[in-house]
């Protein structure tokens, strides 16, 4: 498969998109406020953060037992398509409750979120 089918492809999931919206926005956010931005399990956030990764889009950093993700330099390939991707997201329906679920995330540290989700 090409890179800019891989990509694409990549794009085309929305909870990929969200991922990225909030990653871009954010500048860098860690697996475990990833996932409760989703309200999916770790393994299906995993999955969609690793695509991202491969693509050339995110890049990961490990920081002892976080994995934090940010924004990558886009790929050549990659560049005339993320960002208008991601600004026609931004206009959907869907950013607004992200944006004021990702407030109440951010309000909490990322262990205390992490702790949280293993009750």
């Amino acid at each position: 498969m090409s890179y800019l089918t891989t990509l694409l492809k990549s794009l085309a999931d929305p909870n990929r998109l969200r991922l990225l919206a909030a990653i871009d926005t954010h500048g860098e956010l860690c697996a475990c406020q990833l996932t409760e931005l989703l309200g999916v399990t770790g393994a299906t956030c995993s999955q969609h953060l690793s695509l991202l990764v491969k693509t050339g889009v995110l890049r990961r950093r490990r920081a002892g037992r976080w994995m934090h993700f940010s924004r990558a330099s886009d790929p050549p390939e990659a560049a005339a398509i993320v960002d208008p991707v991601l600004t026609a997201f931004r206009a959907g329906p869907d950013w607004p409750a992200d944006q004021m679920r990702l407030a109440e995330i951010l309000a909490v540290t990322p262990q205390a979120l992490c702790l949280s989700r293993r009750d």
